[in-house]
């Protein structure tokens, strides 16, 4: 998997962002959005092979900044590799009617090889994209699969996936 999840984040964002944000003259002004503390359950793919399990817990702000939503998150494999990381988020809150959304993030971090595979250093880029669903008392429930990587910035950087089911509940 190469750059194809942060592109579509950074596409989708920044259209949002000047379709919506910037015709009220306001690109990145800060807004009200929900916080969240989510919980994930993922299974962990290198290459086409199944290798772990993984959890991963996050924090999504109550403040926006045009389309992007700050968010910070840590995960922990079943092989003794973590990652910690904070970034932003883009949801399709206007694009779609009803409660199902569309989710992209792009978070740089610390990843901390355990006996997973090496994917090439400690600074890895973890990008996302799921579809959700938003229930009437505002928790989600998200699919959702990510691709994580150091961009390129080591000579070893083969990548690593996760499929994920996200629960997340508002504050």
């Amino acid at each position: 998997m190469d750059g194809t999840l942060a592109a579509v984040f950074l596409v989708a964002s920044l259209t949002d962002m000047v379709l919506t944000d910037c015709k009220a003259g306001a690109c990145l002004a800060p807004s009200e959005a929900t916080s969240r503390l989510s919980f994930q359950a993922a299974e962990v793919q290198f290459g086409d092979k199944k290798v772990g399990n993984e959890v991963y817990i996050g924090y999504d702000l109550g403040t926006a900044y045009g389309p992007f939503q700050p968010t910070f998150g840590a995960s922990v494999s079943d092989l003794g590799d973590y990652w910690v990381g904070v970034g932003a988020k883009w949801t399709s809150q206007d694009i779609i009617a009803g409660p199902l959304f569309v989710e992209a993030s792009l978070m740089p971090g610390y990843f901390s090889l355990g006996d997973g595979p090496d994917i090439g250093g400690s600074l890895q880029f973890r990008s996302a994209l799921g579809v959700g669903y938003e229930f009437a008392n505002g928790a989600t429930l998200l699919a959702a699969y990510d691709h994580r990587s150091n961009a390129d910035t080591q000579e070893l950087n083969p990548g690593l996936e996760t499929v994920s089911i996200r629960y997340a509940i508002p504050f």
